[in-house]
């Protein structure tokens, strides 16, 4: 079977992006990462990337006259490689028309927290601030809202009455790292179906899995 093209905008770090190559190494996720792109130059993600001998390319926003131009440049890129799925893994921008357009129900991002439960940039630390019991991460397909798109798994962590954001974030990201990879698998293996706002994932019970 052909391994799923991946495509992944990041802006930092990348320990999802790195989850996400540690897992087709050892052989427990058909895809490939065919390009890195990132709107940060001092992007660790970047280092990762090279790491794997994986494309890496830094696409500067302020070269641009607007969003659209920036992101036609970063569809480019994305079309040259044949990605066939975006992984968004820490891209802090908010996806426009013009990648929705090119990728539609075709982006996948997480997001730490149990949407649609505090979505943005802070979901640990609301998290924390609100005193929820239970918090966790959340694979969804991208939407042109922040963190509002349908949702294809999710992963569940306790909230300790000592935490703060970063003993939170640290206990959800070992969620992420895993959970992601299990959606993008279930999206090679053609098994996610967009309905309205559900995400149907065939084989579960009751979606063309008959008895369970």
């Amino acid at each position: 079977m052909a391994k799923l093209r991946l495509g992944v905008l990041v802006s930092g770090r990348g320990s999802n992006l790195q989850a996400i190559i540690d897992t087709i190494e050892a052989g427990n996720l058909d895809a490939e990462v065919k390009v890195v792109i990132t709107d940060k130059s001092e992007a660790y993600a970047l280092e990762r990337a090279k790491n794997h001998n994986i494309p890496g390319v830094y696409v500067n926003p302020m070269q641009y006259t607007n969003k659209a131009e920036y992101e036609k440049a970063v569809v480019q890129i994305l079309a040259e490689d044949r990605v066939e799925l975006v992984v968004l893994a820490g891209y802090m921008r908010l996806v426009g028309s013009v990648l929705l357009e090119a990728y539609p129900s075709r982006i996948m991002n997480i997001h730490p927290a149990l949407l649609p439960a505090f979505p943005g940039a802070h979901g640990q630390r609301d998290a924390v601030s609100y005193g929820v019991r239970f918090s966790g991460c959340t694979v969804h397909f991208v939407d042109k809202g922040m963190d509002t798109g349908p949702i294809i798994l999710q992963a569940v962590v306790p909230v300790m009455q000592d935490d703060d954001e970063d003993t939170l974030a640290a206990r959800i990201i070992k969620e992420e790292h895993k959970i992601y990879s299990q959606a993008i698998q279930l999206y090679a293996e053609g098994r996610l179906k967009v309905e309205g706002r559900r995400v149907m994932i065939s084989g579960e019970c009751g979606v063309e899995s008959g008895e369970c």
